[in-house]
C-alpha cells in the first residue's frame, strides 16, 4: 500500500496526515481541478484526510490528454486510487465529479470488492436519468461557451480572455463529452450511505433528479437542497463540509 505522506499526480492531498482515520476523496466537476477543494482540508477535523482527485487535461495534469468517455477514465482513477485506499474511505463528487464516483465505486465493488463508507453527490441528477437539457459538447466554440456561461462557474474574466480560453475550451469540451457520452447499465444498489445535495435556484438539476439517488443504494439515504445555483459548492462550503463531518463522526 502507499506510503502515507507520498502522494502523486493523480491522488493529491493538501495536508497530509499519516494519523488520520479515514480519507475523504473529492472529485470536481467540469472544467474543475483538485485545487477547488485545496482550502477544504483546513475545515476538516484531523482525523479525515482530504484527497482531491486531479483528472488529467488540467492542473497536476495539465499535459496529459483529457479523456472523453468515463468508463477508460474511471479505470486509470482505479488504478491509481488503489494503493490510498488502505485505510477507510469516502467520496465526494460534485456535477461530473458525482457520476465519476458512483461509477468508481461500482468498479471498485465488482472488481476489488472495496467498498466507501459513503458516497456524497451534489449537483448532479442520479446516473439513471437522463439528462434534461440537450448535449452542447459538439457546438461550436461561441455557442458552447454561451451555453456553459449558464452555469454561471466559469469567471467573466476567463470566459473573455482568448487565451486562457484556449486551454480551458478543450477541457471542458471533452468533460461534457464524457457526460453526454454516458450509458448507465442497470447493476444493484450499492450498500454504503448516499447523501445527495442539490442547488435550490439550480436551473440544470430538479430536486425530483437529485432525489432519485435515493434507488442507488440500499443503506440510508438523505437529501439536503441548498440555496445556490448549480455552483453552490462556491457559496455553502461550510453547510458541505459540516454536513459531511457529521455523517462521518461514528468513523472519526
Amino acid at each position: 500500500m502507499a506510503n502515507n505522506t507520498t502522494f502523486t499526480s493523480w491522488v493529491t492531498c493538501p495536508k497530509p496526515n499519516p494519523q488520520a482515520k479515514l480519507r475523504l476523496f473529492c472529485f470536481p466537476y467540469s472544467g474543475g481541478n483538485a485545487a477547488v477543494f485545496r482550502t477544504w482540508a483546513d475545515d476538516l477535523p484531523t482525523t479525515i484526510e482530504l484527497c482531491p482527485i486531479e483528472i488529467p487535461g488540467r492542473g497536476r495534469q495539465i499535459k496529459s490528454p483529457p479523456y472523453t468517455e468515463i468508463q477508460p477514465l474511471v479505470r486509470a482513477i482505479a488504478t491509481n486510487i488503489i494503493p490510498y485506499l488502505d485505510k477507510p474511505y469516502a467520496f465526494f463528487g460534485y456535477s461530473m465529479g458525482a457520476l465519476i464516483s458512483f461509477e468508481l465505486i461500482r468498479l471498485l465493488r465488482s472488481e476489488y470488492n472495496f467498498y466507501p463508507l459513503h458516497l456524497f453527490v451534489a449537483a448532479r441528477h442520479a446516473p439513471q436519468l437522463l439528462s434534461e437539457k440537450p448535449p452542447i459538447s459538439q457546438l461550436p466554440d461561441r455557442d458552447f461557451l454561451a451555453a456553459i456561461s449558464q452555469f454561471n462557474g466559469t469567471p467573466k474574466a476567463v470566459l473573455e480572455n482568448a487565451e486562457l480560453m484556449q486551454i480551458f475550451l478543450p477541457i471542458i469540451r471533452a468533460d461534457f463529452t464524457v457526460l453526454e457520452s454516458y450509458a448507465y447499465s442497470p447493476q444493484s444498489p450499492l450498500n454504503c450511505p448516499i447523501s445527495a445535495f442539490g442547488g435550490l435556484q439550480d436551473p440544470a438539476v430538479s430536486y425530483t433528479a437529485i432525489s432519485a439517488w435515493q434507488e442507488q443504494t440500499i443503506a440510508p439515504f438523505s437529501l439536503q437542497m441548498i440555496d445556490g445555483d448549480h455552483f453552490f459548492i462556491n457559496t455553502s462550503k461550510s453547510i458541505l463540509i459540516n454536513t459531511m463531518i457529521q455523517s462521518l463522526q461514528s468513523h472519526i
